[in-house]
């Protein structure tokens, strides 16, 4: 799974007759410090997310995976909204565990 924020909606007059009912983000993939990286791409949203909201999303064969026994043609998903992000300090996890 990949780390992203929604930044834009997609409307589509025309798609997949699979995909009818199914809302189009674009995500922007972040880094764990918060700050983009990478190219923007469009996913299906599973969960409900919002522009703005901070989500997992993932790529390739499982994007689909939400929807079955629907097979719909995806290359990436939104799975998760993040409620919040924890990032230990590495000198202090190190010291932690050794």
């Amino acid at each position: 799974m990949i780390l992203g924020r929604v930044i834009g909606t997609v409307v589509s007059s025309a798609k997949d007759p699979s995909l009818n009912g199914i809302t189009l983000l674009v995500v922007q993939p972040i880094g764990r410090d918060g700050r983009a990286t990478g190219r923007a791409v469009v996913a299906l949203d599973s969960v409900g997310a919002g522009v703005g909201e901070t989500v997992y999303w993932c790529r390739g064969r499982e994007a689909s995976f939400p929807f079955l026994p629907v097979e719909v043609p995806t290359e990436a998903t939104i799975v998760g909204i993040v409620d919040e992000v924890n990032i230990a300090d590495p000198v202090s996890a190190a010291k932690e565990q050794g």
